[in-house]
């Protein structure tokens, strides 16, 4: 992960535009020197998220941060723009150039810190088809985290819509919140709903905990854990990373 600094118009904004991009690039630079095989870019500075669409501005920023990525680093990238704007996320995926997307609510509704937040999957496919963009695949979110349910609903029925009706490319399951740890039992339930679906840990991955979530997964979005200190606010560390690398591995 890439956690991108409070950008302009953001209520924890600094002033201090060129130190963004400055701190994505460093962090960008240590993931792949770790061994990370792919990045994954989100405002997670923008903090209180909109529930929806965000202003032009976040998406012109994101795009200006996500092409220099991309000039620099080699890896595949991932763009989340936060809360759920998964149209925004592909218009800067589209123009910078990334391989993929994080949507956090793709299909049904969710009862978030932003109030409840409905699936955006009719807009989004036929967003993708009308830009020609079937290559920028979408990871999404089951049972996404600093949320919960507008009405219960079996983790395996969510699964099979997700897939089967709102046509997620990938699936992502996590904790309760940044850095929780996410239950092996969830994982292993979503994986035997979608054995044919790529399905990813999208929080609370550790070299401690990753031994246990191994077989149950298809790749890891991780960011606490290799953060100096595994502290969310630090910068990314290579050891770190290194490490995890390993371990997984």
């Amino acid at each position: 992960m890439i956690h991108l600094r409070p950008l302009p118009g953001s209520a924890r904004f600094d002033g201090q535009a060129a130190k963004i991009l400055d701190d994505a690039l460093r962090d960008a630079d240590a993931l792949a020197t770790g061994g990370a095989a792919a990045l994954m870019m989100e405002n997670f500075g923008d903090v209180p998220f909109f529930p929806g669409r965000v202003p032009a501005l976040v998406v012109a920023s994101m795009t200006a941060i996500g092409c220099a990525v991309q000039s620099k680093i080699g890896l595949p990238l991932g763009i989340n723009v936060l809360r759920n704007d998964g149209q925004s996320a592909l218009a800067v995926a589209v123009a910078a150039g990334a391989r993929f997307i994080r949507v956090n609510v793709l299909c049904g509704a969710r009862v978030t810190d932003q109030g409840v937040i409905n699936g955006i999957a009719h807009d989004l496919l036929r967003e993708r088809a009308m830009l020609g963009a079937a290559s920028v695949a979408i990871l999404a979110d089951v049972d996404v985290k600093h949320s919960a349910p507008l009405a219960a609903r079996s983790l395996e029925d969510e699964t099979e819509d997700t897939v089967h009706r709102g046509l997620a490319d990938a699936l992502i399951v996590s904790g309760s919140g940044t850095g929780k740890s996410t239950d092996p039992r969830q994982l292993r339930a979503v994986k035997e709903a979608a054995p044919s679906t790529p399905v990813l840990v999208g929080s609370g991955v550790s070299a401690a905990t990753i031994g246990k979530l191994l077989p149950w997964a298809d790749g890891f979005i991780v960011g606490t854990s290799v953060k100096k200190d595994g502290d969310v606010a630090n910068a990314v560390d290579v050891k770190r990373v290194r490490e995890l690398v390993r371990r997984s591995r």
